[in-house]
């Protein structure tokens, strides 16, 4: 490897350090395990979207995961988190201001979201 490889990876890995765990202290966090197994991030985000309004009102979803898929939102949040034990999408839903994390299925569909307030 290079001087120059060094040192880009070096700046990378400081621009990027992270605490080895998210604090979600401040989240509700709803584990929600349906009878039967949902059919898709659809069906999830169906669900999870109902849950949010109910306990919080208007609400904005700021990110989430979809482990079917192994996708998330924002795209590439996770890029920054590679040696990191919190995901970019958990890091992306805490410090936007998100107040609720619904978890459903043991973390096969996950999704953080913001009360609305006029």
């Amino acid at each position: 490897m290079s001087d120059s490889d060094n040192t880009n990876k070096s700046a990378t890995a400081a621009a990027c350090s992270l605490s080895a765990e998210a604090d979600v202290s401040q989240l509700t966090v709803v584990e929600l395990l349906p009878e039967l197994p949902l059919a898709d991030y659809r069906a999830a985000m169906q669900l999870a979207e109902q849950e949010a309004v109910n306990r919080l009102g208007e609400v904005m979803l700021l990110s989430w995961y979809d482990r079917d898929r192994d996708f998330e939102s924002p795209q590439h949040a996770s890029e920054c988190h590679q040696d990191s034990a919190t995901p970019g999408y958990v890091d992306y839903g805490i410090h936007h201001g998100a107040t609720l994390k619904i978890d459903i299925e043991q973390g096969r569909f996950v999704f953080f979201y913001l009360a609305v307030t006029l």
